[in-house]
Order: structure tokens, then sequence, then C-alpha cells
């Protein structure tokens, strides 16, 4: 089982952590990964963009020009692609980009993304992670402490900390997400990944 030191949030060690193999020591699936990103970021498209097609392009009722005798290729309505001004070929329409990959599939992404940032020391581990105002001033500092301070960092809490969200809304490269809005896509995207212990057994919990 991989071990990981638990800190406090001044930095300190307190003691130490013992993974579950299932769920933070698996080879990670890097083809299911890229699937289960591809598929979040799919829904996250809005699917409103929209063009013209000549049918739809206001005018054209008549013939720009006579058929024949001008020299010019022949046009039978200035609503054809060819013309400024003239409809769109293949025009994109409002739709859902939305699709659901298989429940198995996306939990062997996260447990592969879990993985991942163990083996590459990306993960830390404090021993609980609260404040008693929001204010950003405790944050950097905290984050100074576990020497992540400057880079892109993605921290989990077991349920909602208002005072912790609040705190880090104004740090660049900061996130905060808890276990039940985890996703693979947040975990990759961000240089370290620090979660909480109550965190951590949640997640062996619900994933091993």
């Amino acid at each position: 089982m991989p071990k990981l030191e638990i800190l406090n949030v001044s930095g300190q060690k307190v003691s130490e952590i013992e993974l579950n193999d299932n769920v933070f020591g698996i080879e990670p699936n890097i083809p299911v990964m890229h699937e289960v990103v591809k598929n979040y970021l799919a829904n996250q498209r809005q699917g409103t963009q929209s063009a013209k097609t000549r049918a739809e392009v206001t005018g054209g009722g008549r013939k720009p020009f006579r058929q024949k005798g001008t020299g010019n290729a022949r046009q039978g309505s200035i609503t054809a692609p060819n013309h400024v001004g003239g409809g769109v070929v293949f025009a994109p329409k409002p739709r859902s980009y939305r699709y659901t990959l298989p429940k198995k599939v996306r939990r062997l992404a996260l447990r592969s993304a879990f993985s991942a940032k163990v083996m590459d020391n990306e993960m830390i581990v404090l021993d609980e992670l609260t404040l008693a105002a929001p204010k950003t001033k405790e944050m950097v500092s905290i984050l100074n402490n576990i020497k992540v301070a400057g880079k892109k960092v993605l921290i989990v809490t077991e349920g909602v900390e208002k005072n912790v969200v609040s705190a880090t809304n104004n740090i660049d490269g900061v996130k905060t997400t808890f276990v039940g809005e985890i996703n693979v896509y947040d975990i990759l995207n961000h240089d370290y990944f620090v979660v909480t212990k109550e965190a951590v057994k949640k997640f062996e919990e619900v994933y091993a």
C-alpha cells in the first residue's frame, strides 16, 4: 500500500496514512482517462452555434442576371454559398454534444487519476482544512506552508466548506471542490492534488 504523510495547515507532518491499493495504487489507464476527459469537455459545450443555410438567407427571389450572353457563370440566386452574404454550406445548428460513459469506465478513470497523482508525488493529504472566516490571506499562507503556492492546485474537502471556497476564489490557479463533485479533468489539469484526510477515507469508501 502506498503511504503518504499527513500535514497540518502549518505544513508540519502529524502522521502517516496508508492508501488503499485499489483506489490510489493501480496502474493508470491512460486511454480511459483520455476518454473520460474528452467526455467531460464535450458535456461542457453549450452547442448554441448557428448559421443560415441558403434557404434561410433573406433575398434571392430573382435571378441576379440573365442566363446567357454575359460571359459569367450561370447563377440562379444571390443566396447561394458562393455569393458574398449568401448562405453557409452545411450550416451548424444548435445541438447537444452531451453523451454518457459507463459507470465502470468513469470509476476506473478516477482511480487512475488518483494513482497517477500519487505516483508523481503530486498528492498532498491534510489532517483538516477549515477556516473561521473566508480570508484569502489565510489560504495563501496555508498554500505557502505546504509548498504549493504559485502552482495550479485542486483542493478537495469531504463536504462543501464555504469559507475555504470563498478564500480561494481570488487565488489564481487554485480551485476548490468536494468529494461528490470531483472529476478526472480537474485532477489532471492541476499540478497538485490537495485533499483532506476525511476526503481520502470517503474516496476509499466509494471507489474501493
